[in-house]
């Protein structure tokens, strides 16, 4: 198979791809084309149609698999691809795993070292109601597959998995540091921050956003999934749930960043830096690694998540 990642300007291709969109559009000049976004698990590609009505096209949906022929060009700065061929494949002929981007690590030893930062937690309330959602099977499977964002940081199946073990690492790091963190408070936290993007986006292929997604958003499912959940543990302290539930509620940091509160116990003001701390270097890693420098100094251009024009460290 032919990756995205490998083609270049002026390469011939013919190979199938997964069609992320397809939109019917008109040129300056009133004559209809098609626009494709065509994806296989190292990214995707933008590809037009420029003849829809020629012998070549066959009929397809976004969502098919799609054989397609052309030649790669450029068309401000970045790679396109001028079909002349296309036709739909049947998915039972896929594999699957080629086209959807998927973490790169072992999500079995992933869950694994969570599961382990689990078994970590002394208290016992926080560990019965991480035992709660995680020795649920069906939950884990669901929460392993799910990704983090639709397209922000993380977001490819196992994504949401590889940024809670992140972000659970990088808060069993304060509680080493910093003595007077509540760490059973905080390890909880950090596992339960994201657990609402198992209900806020829809699994691959679409990944987007599903009604409760657009409704309420992750922190608010993820509040009401631990509450829903402290309900069938017997004695729960409420005090302990008020907690849990700031620290999820006050993980953005800053109203304007979607956060409903801002963070008011120390844990949450951890939680807070840690999510922030590993969704910034993962936008910021895949920008370097997938972006084109725009001039001879390397700098690669504005990056709205980012704020800021970036460019990669010199060798």
């Amino acid at each position: 198979m032919r990756f995205i990642k490998d083609i270049k300007e002026n390469d011939a291709v013919s190979d199938v791809y997964f069609c992320k969109t397809k939109a019917e559009l008109t040129t300056k000049n009133g004559k209809k084309y098609l626009n494709l976004t065509l994806q296989d698990k190292t990214g995707e590609m933008n590809a037009k149609i420029w003849e829809p009505d020629d012998a070549g096209i066959e009929e397809f949906e976004a969502g098919d698999y799609v054989e397609v022929s052309g030649e790669m060009t450029s068309f401000n700065n970045q790679l396109q691809m001028k079909v002349a061929r296309a036709r739909k494949v049947e998915a039972n002929f896929i594999n699957e795993a080629d086209y959807m981007p998927s973490t790169e690590k072992d999500a079995e030893a992933m869950m694994s070292e969570l599961q382990g930062f689990i078994d970590s937690v002394e208290d016992a309330d926080y560990k019965t109601l991480l035992k709660a959602f995680f020795d649920d099977e069906e939950f884990v499977a669901k929460f392993k597959k799910s990704s983090a964002a639709k397209s922000m940081h993380h977001g490819y199946i196992g994504g949401l998995l590889e940024h809670t073990l992140q972000v659970t690492q990088m808060c069993d790091f304060y509680c080493k540091q910093y003595d007077y963190i509540n760490r059973s408070l905080l390890i909880t936290a950090a596992i339960c921050h994201d657990i609402g993007k198992t209900v806020e986006l829809s699994d691959f292929p679409e990944n987007d956003y599903t009604d409760a997604g657009n409704l309420l958003g992750h922190i608010v499912i993820g509040v009401e999934m631990v509450n829903a959940k402290v309900k069938t543990i017997p004695d729960f302290p409420r005090v302990k749930m008020r907690e849990l539930d700031h620290c999820i509620l006050a993980h953005h940091g800053e109203y304007e960043f979607g956060s409903p509160k801002k963070p008011a116990l120390i844990e949450a003001l951890a939680l807070n830096f840690a999510d922030n701390t590993d969704a910034k270097f993962e936008i910021m890693r895949k920008a370097l690694a997938e972006g084109t420098p725009q001039n001879a100094d390397g700098w690669m251009g504005f990056n709205r998540a980012m704020d800021s024009n970036i460019r990669k460290t010199t060798e």
